[in-house]
């Protein structure tokens, strides 16, 4: 008869969806069913994250194995100590409580493909001298919230393309596409636009595609699997047409969260939209996406205050994923910088890499506050300039505990004033040259003293009186 009938685990959910992130906290507790009494050496949970790769390769009549792996965390806490002469237990049902912290900082989230995985485990055993281990191992499932710039990635994403069809007579093809945004939570719905003009006299299909792209790497090797998570198309477009096509696309609910953090597994999505175009090669724009969690994804609601900016406020967040048109406001050109701006977000983001999410210039400080708008701009529009952030926290929101006082202002000393030096005589001070010699300048001309551009009908003075002739000329005249 076994002395131990069961060990059992469970651990409370911060959330609807089960997910948890880095910095928070695994709180459970662990539940021992003893038949008859024993003695125990150790009884302990421990949680730990790993990631891990492996494939194999043939070569000719060989074949080779690749494999990694990445330690994230491993913590353990104690519910019985350790201790060689063991604990006595009783019969009956014991339960011990246990919390152990996830640490902070930047980890991938749970993944698991056909040549690696990410797993993150919560795992309680029991440990007793001459006797099997009783475990109970729980996984759990982790979602990274390590996304530097988030606000930058619910920016729009424009593209276009052109192509030659043709081999005698070549006609143009043209496409401008616009994309709502750049990252999305699974579930969500992609807004595509596109603007065609089939000037050949071909007929094309609009598609679009999403990619995803998972990368392995293991000793300097690599191993990439592509797929192909969905592919939807429009109508055909004729020869000589143009048309505008517009997709409402919703994302599959269980899609892996892009994970750019690790050293080994690196997981990306990008949207292809190009025209299917027969016997020739199909014209194209790609556009990276990141897949992030659903409550990095919620941008502020229609109508509602974001923050302490109100909505549509010059500064603040958009409620919008379209942009404005660009309109010059008072003394400033549209979109300079340090001067009231009329778009409610920066320009999209640079990608770096083929799918990867780049980040846009990121500002250590926030731009200069605006000077205040003059009467017949506020007027026109109602857009309060925002105000800066207060060192101290919101005003609007309720007070903490405890109030810390405002840091004393700086004392600030004037420097020593130098000592007053008195200039030697200008003599002294600089070594005048020899004056130069003096030349006998040319006689200058008279001054004239009658306005030529004046309107009165007097005639001009004679050339004798302004100019009169020397004593040569005289002698010369006589």
């Amino acid at each position: 008869m076994p002395s131990v009938h069961s060990l059992t685990m469970t651990y409370d959910l911060l959330n609807d969806s089960g997910t948890f992130s880095e910095g928070d906290p695994l709180v459970g507790k662990v539940t021992l069913v003893l038949l008859k009494e024993i003695t125990v050496e150790s009884l302990f949970v421990k949680a730990k994250g790993d990631s891990s790769v492996r494939w194999t390769e043939k070569s000719g009549d060989r074949d080779t194995t690749y494999s990694a792996a990445k330690r994230y965390f491993k913590q353990k806490q104690f519910l019985i100590a350790e201790n060689a002469k063991g604990a006595v237990l009783p019969r009956g049902t014991h339960v011990f409580n246990f919390r152990i912290n996830i640490p902070s900082g930047s980890m991938p989230p749970s993944f698991k493909g056909n040549y690696g995985k990410i797993v993150y485990v919560l795992e309680a055993k029991l440990t007793r001298s001459w006797r099997m281990d009783c475990t109970d191992e729980k996984k759990i499932c982790f979602v990274s919230k390590a996304i530097p710039n988030p606000q930058s990635l619910m920016l729009s994403q424009t593209g276009s393309t052109d192509k030659e069809i043709g081999i005698f007579g070549k006609r143009k093809v043209d496409m401008d596409v616009f994309v709502d945004k750049r990252a999305y939570a699974p579930g969500e719905t992609v807004v595509v636009l596109a603007k065609i003009n089939n000037a050949s006299s071909s007929n094309m299909t609009p598609k679009v595609t999403l990619i995803q792209d998972v990368l392995y790497r293991a000793q300097h090797h690599k191993k990439q699997q592509r797929t192909t998570i969905f592919k939807v198309s429009d109508h055909c477009i004729n020869a000589k047409t143009q048309k505008d096509v517009k997709w409402a696309i919703k994302l599959p609910r269980d899609l892996t969260q892009t994970i750019q953090n690790c050293e080994i597994i690196t997981l990306e999505y990008c949207l292809k939209v190009y025209l299917d175009i027969s016997f020739s090669f199909d014209p194209e724009v790609i556009f990276p996406v990141v897949i992030i969690p659903p409550d990095l994804a919620h941008g502020p609601q229609p109508g509602v205050a974001a923050g302490p900016y109100p909505a549509r406020a010059i500064g603040g967040p958009s409620n919008s994923d379209f942009p404005p048109p660009a309109v010059a406001m008072g003394p400033y050109p549209a979109g300079a910088y340090g001067g009231p701006s009329n778009i409610d977000f920066p320009p999209p983001a640079v990608p770096v890499g083929p799918y990867a999410y780049g980040q846009p210039g990121s500002y250590s400080a926030p731009p200069p506050a605006y000077p205040a708008q003059p009467a017949h701009v506020s007027q026109r529009y109602n857009n309060p300039v925002p105000q800066a952030v207060s060192p101290y926290g919101d005003p609007h929101t309720a007070p903490s505990s405890t109030l810390h006082p405002p840091p004393p202002a700086p004392t600030f000393h004037p420097p020593p004033s130098a000592p007053e030096i008195q200039p030697p005589p200008f003599s002294q001070a600089f070594n005048m040259s020899p004056s130069a010699p003096v030349y006998n300048m040319l006689p200058s001309a008279p001054m004239a003293n009658t306005d030529f551009l004046s309107q009165s009908d007097e005639a001009p003075p004679a050339y004798a009186l302004l100019f009169p002739p020397s004593a040569n000329e005289r002698s010369d005249a006589k």
